[in-house]
């Protein structure tokens, strides 16, 4: 039996999680700042809530969905994004119309793809949606925390890649005039993208093949089909992003891989990636919760992939925190010492100062090594002499100096010199 995980999973290890944590962190963080408040949703769902919300002739539904029958034969999936799964919970919980509801999730995700760089089976993203506005302004808030976040990493070199792919208006004369561009290019084309070229073309925009990407390049282009509507919103868009001085360049062939989303779609890019640049995506689905059951509600909102930046982080040589350092590291000689610093070692712990001993009957020698590999700033021993005496010698690890210290006295001494250094 393998004991290896599947391929497309894996381990984050004790010593990467902290840097994990501390991306976590600022996107909690920045989704505060900006009035975002957590939402967590269940990582399964039924399949056909996804083919309903995200869209059949998606590669999601198509092709990337964990799907599989529990045991009374409903057919179930593993999340494979998490804006629908909001919008359920939005409509399931009842959330009233007349405010703006405004979350942030951060969790696991599960496609079935091709794993490669920054690219995963099981991912985790972080997203926000607001639903309940249909201002561009807030189009713009929502790109405005992706860029917040990343510049609080430390990342450089990002721009904001935009676009408009309309409403259902204004997108039906777009794709007749895919069909009629495509129709004689289509047969050197992907089989996908012939048997989209019919039931959706749009999707033939973001095929990702060799075959497909030269003859996409002169395709006509959804900005020149925009509805009164949607071209004063886009235009309000970009004159918010200037206002913001947001650095962005239209992108019109920028579509996103699923089927809800209209109007604005964007993906902050960072130019340190080579060809896969994209650090998140998102855009504005107002059709989505109608689709779904519920009343006509606007809808905006981005994923981002948390691999992604903390590829780009490891790359550019971003600083992460600090790892967190042993504050003091107890040995003992002999039994009844033992069992005196066994006390001392929860009474500091109690206190909020990280402390460690060892548990492995190691040598003095040794455990002064296991002391130093932890990073610990103090060494706390304790013998037959300090029983005695009531007292714990403490050696500064930095200093390389030691004291002789009242047992009651410990803590005290300890957050005192943590203040000092």
């Amino acid at each position: 039996m393998s004991i290896l995980a599947p391929r497309g999973t894996y381990d984050v290890m004790p010593d990467e999680s902290a840097n994990w944590i501390f991306v976590e962190e600022k996107a909690r963080e920045i989704s505060w700042i900006y009035g975002y408040s957590e939402v967590r949703t269940p990582i399964l769902k039924l399949r056909s809530f996804f083919s309903r919300g995200i869209g059949e002739e998606t590669d999601i539904v198509e092709k990337e969905m964990y799907t599989f029958p529990d045991k009374k034969g409903r057919s179930l999936t593993l999340r494979p994004e998490g804006t629908a799964s909001v919008v359920r919970a939005y409509l399931e919980r009842k959330v009233p119309q007349d405010r703006l509801f405004k979350a942030y999730y951060i969790g696991p995700f599960f496609r079935y793809e091709r794993p490669q760089a920054g690219r995963y089976r099981q991912f985790y993203q972080w997203g926000i949606e607001a639903i309940g506005s249909m201002d561009p302004a807030l189009d713009v808030e929502t790109i405005k925390v992706a860029m917040a976040f990343y510049s609080s990493l430390g990342l450089k070199n990002l721009s904001c890649d935009i676009n408009s792919i309309g409403c259902r208006n204004c997108r039906t004369p777009y794709k007749e005039a895919l069909k009629e561009y495509f129709k004689d290019k289509v047969e050197h084309m992907c089989p996908d993208c012939r048997r989209r070229l019919d039931k959706n073309p749009l999707r033939i925009l973001d095929c990702k093949r060799e075959s497909c990407i030269e003859p996409v390049k002169g395709s006509p282009v959804m900005i020149d089909f925009l509805c009164d509507d949607c071209r004063v919103h886009f235009e309000n868009l970009k004159n918010y992003l200037s206002l913001l001085n947001i650095p962005f360049k239209l992108n019109p062939f920028i579509v996103r891989g699923l089927d809800y989303y209209t109007k604005t779609v964007y993906e902050v890019v960072s130019n340190s990636l080579g060809a896969q640049n994209s650090l998140c995506g998102g855009g504005r689905y107002d059709n989505l919760i109608e689709d779904l059951g519920g009343p006509s509600v606007p809808a905006v909102g981005f994923a981002a992939g948390l691999e992604r930046a903390i590829m780009v982080m490891e790359k550019e040589g971003g600083a992460f925190t600090e790892k967190s350092k042993t504050e003091v590291f107890f040995i003992s000689m002999g039994v009844e010492a033992k069992k005196a610093a066994s006390k001392l070692l929860d009474g500091v712990r109690s206190a909020g100062i990280m402390a460690e001993t060892d548990y492995l009957g190691r040598s003095i020698k040794t455990q002064m090594k296991e002391a130093g590999r932890l990073g610990a700033k103090f060494v706390a021993l304790i013998g037959d002499e300090e029983l005695k005496s009531n007292s714990i010698t403490v050696k500064d690890m930095v200093k390389k100096e030691q004291e002789s210290v009242r047992t009651e006295e410990l803590v005290k001494y300890l957050k005192e010199k943590n203040q000092n250094k």
